[in-house]
C-alpha cells in the first residue's frame, strides 16, 4: 500500500505539472491507448481548460478517438478545427483507412492544402494493406512528380511500394523501385533490405533475393534472415531454408514469430516433415502438436500452413479443425468458408456445404472469384473462371481447345473431383476446362512466340487438375510456365514442377 503522505505528494506533483504544462500533459495522456469512456473524460477536461485550440491537442484527440474505434467522434473533432494543420489532416486520413473507408480517406488526401512525406506514406502503405496495390503504384508515380517541391519518398514508402510489387508479381516495377533506391543513394537498411528480399522472392527471382541478402551488412537482423528463409520456403527450397535457419541460430540471431512461421512453412510446403526430425517429426498429429506448443499464439499463416499439409495428407479432421480456427481469426474472409465448403463437398456432405453457404449469405460474405493475370506487351490481362469478357475470347477458347486436345492425345484426363459443384460429368469437365489459369496460358500461347516462358499470377491456390495440365503443357509444347499462387511458386518445365507435386 502506498503511504498516504506519498500519495498526497504524488497528487500534488501531478496537479502542479498539469497547471504548469497543460499543453503537454493532456496530449501525453491521450496517447496512452485509453478507453473511449476515459478518453471522453480527458476530452472534457481539455475543454474545461480551453486547450482545444492547440494543434497538438487536436491531433491527439483525433488519434485517441480513432484508436478507440470512434471514427465519428474523430471526424467531429477534425471538422471543428477552423484551420487543421498537416498533422491533423494526416491523422484523420489514417483514421479512415484504419476502418476501411478507403474512398473517404483518398478524398481527404486529394483536398489537403499541402502534403508532406508522412501524408504520402500514410496513403501508399494503407493502399498496400488494403490490397489495392495497383493504386499504390499509381500514387507513387504521382508522388514522384512532386519531388521538385521537396517531397521525396523515404524508406517506409519504398518498402510499401516493394511490398505492392511483390503482391502483384510485377518484377519490372520492383526493379525500378530498387533502381530508384540506388539512384537516391538510400542506405539499404533492415527495413529496405527485408522488403527487397521479399519482393524479389515473390516476383520469382530467388537468385536476386539471395544477392540482396548476401550484400547486406554482416550483422543482419532478424527481419532480413526471416525474409530470406521465407523466400526460400516459398520457392520449395525447404532444405536450404532450414539450413539458413540453422546458420542464423549459430550466429546468435534470436528468431521471432515470423522466423518460426517461415520454418514451419518450409517444412509443410516442402514435404520435409518426415525428414526434419529436429523441427517437426510427423505430419498430421506431430504438426498439430507443434502448432499448439509454438512459442507464440498461432496466427492465420500458421493455421494455413497446417491446413495445406493436412490437405496433402488427406487428413480431413485436421483440415476441418484448422479451418474452424481460421474462421475464428478471420470471420469475414470468404476463402476460409469456401475451403471448408470444399472439404465437406469432397466428403459428399452436401447438407453441410449448403449450411456453410447459407452462413456466408447471412453474413454478407461473397466468394472471391479465382483470377489469373498475365502480362503481355506491358499490359496486364486478367481472366476469371469461364471468362468471356476479353475482346479475343473466341480465339482464346479455340487455342485452349487445341491445347487440351493435344494433351488428351498424350493421356490427359480431367480430374472432375476438383469441381466441387453438384453437376453431371459433362458439366464438370466443361467447368474444369475453363479455369482462369488455363485461359491465361492459352492467351500466352496466342501472344508470345514458341519457347517464350509464360508467367502467371493467380490470387488463389492452383488446383490439382490445372497443376497436372501445366506439367503436361510444359513437356508437350516445350514451354516453361511459372505460376505464382497466393503463397507459393510453381515452376513447370519438361513435365516437372518445382513443388515436387507437394503444395
Amino acid at each position: 500500500m502506498i503511504p498516504q503522505s506519498l500519495s498526497s505528494f504524488a497528487c500534488a506533483s501531478m496537479a502542479s505539472y498539469l497547471i504548469s504544462t497543460p499543453f503537454r500533459f493532456f496530449p501525453s495522456l491521450l496517447l496512452l491507448h485509453l478507453s473511449s469512456i476515459f478518453g471522453r473524460i480527458v476530452h472534457a477536461q481539455i475543454l474545461r481548460f480551453g486547450l482545444q485550440i492547440d494543434p497538438f491537442v487536436q491531433t491527439s484527440l483525433i488519434t485517441m478517438y480513432s484508436s478507440c474505434g470512434k471514427l465519428g467522434s474523430a471526424r467531429q473533432v477534425f471538422d471543428e478545427i477552423p484551420h487543421p494543420d498537416l498533422a491533423s489532416w494526416n491523422s484523420i486520413i489514417n483514421a479512415n483507412f484504419q476502418v476501411g473507408l478507403v474512398g473517404v480517406a483518398r478524398n481527404l488526401f486529394d483536398v489537403m492544402p499541402e502534403r508532406n512525406v508522412i501524408s504520402w506514406s500514410c496513403v501508399i502503405n494503407a493502399y498496400v494493406r488494403c490490397g489495392k496495390c495497383k493504386e499504390a503504384l499509381a500514387l507513387f508515380r504521382e508522388m514522384q512528380t512532386f519531388e521538385a517541391n521537396y517531397v521525396r519518398p523515404n524508406e517506409f514508402i519504398l518498402s510499401g511500394i516493394l511490398a505492392a510489387c511483390g503482391r502483384l508479381g510485377t518484377l519490372e516495377h520492383g526493379k525500378r523501385a530498387h533502381a530508384y533506391i540506388d539512384k537516391c543513394g538510400m542506405a539499404v537498411d533492415a527495413v529496405l533490405g527485408a522488403a527487397l528480399i521479399e519482393m524479389y522472392a515473390k516476383c520469382g527471382n530467388i537468385e536476386k533475393a539471395r544477392w540482396v541478402f548476401g550484400n547486406l551488412s554482416p550483422n543482419k537482423d532478424v527481419m532480413a534472415w526471416s525474409a530470406m528463409i521465407s523466400g526460400l520456403a516459398m520457392h520449395r527450397l525447404g532444405e536450404e531454408s532450414l539450413a539458413l535457419f540453422s546458420k542464423m541460430i549459430n550466429q546468435g540471431v534470436r528468431p521471432n514469430a515470423v522466423t518460426f512461421l517461415a520454418v514451419f512453412c518450409a517444412c509443410v510446403h516442402g514435404g520435409l516433415l518426415r525428414k526434419v526430425n529436429d523441427y517437426f517429426r510427423r505430419m498430421s498429429e506431430e504438426a498439430w502438436n507443434v502448432v499448439i506448443s509454438m512459442p507464440m499464439e498461432p496466427d492465420v499463416l500458421v493455421w494455413g500452413a497446417l491446413l495445406s499439409g493436412s490437405r496433402m495428407q488427406g487428413d480431413i479432421d485436421i483440415c476441418e479443425l484448422a479451418l474452424m480456427k481460421l474462421i475464428e481469426l478471420e470471420p469475414a474472409k470468404s476463402g476460409v468458408y469456401v475451403l471448408l465448403s470444399n472439404v465437406y463437398a469432397k466428403k459428399g456432405m452436401w447438407e453441410d456445404v449448403r449450411h456453410v453457404r447459407d452462413v456466408m449469405k447471412a453474413k454478407g460474405i461473397k466468394k472471391v472469384p479465382a483470377c489469373s493475370s498475365i502480362k503481355v506487351g506491358g499490359v496486364f490481362h486478367e481472366f476469371f473462371v469461364g471468362d468471356d469478357s476479353h475482346p479475343e475470347t473466341r480465339r482464346i477458347h479455340m487455342m485452349l481447345e487445341d491445347i487440351l486436345e493435344r494433351l488428351k492425345v498424350e493421356g490427359y484426363v480431367g480430374n472432375t473431383k476438383e469441381v466441387l459443384l453438384d453437376l453431371d460429368e459433362e458439366g464438370k469437365e466443361l467447368a474444369l476446362s475453363l479455369h482462369s489459369e488455363k485461359l491465361a496460358v492459352a492467351y500466352g500461347f496466342l501472344k508470345t512466340s514458341p519457347g517464350t516462358p509464360i508467367r502467371i499470377v493467380k490470387n488463389l491456390r492452383i488446383c490439382r487438375d490445372c497443376h497436372v495440365a501445366m506439367k503436361m503443357i510444359s513437356k508437350v509444347f516445350d514451354r516453361e510456365i511459372i505460376v505464382r499462387g497466393c503463397y507459393r511458386f510453381h515452376h513447370f518445365a519438361h513435365g516437372l514442377c518445382s513443388s515436387r507435386d507437394y503444395w
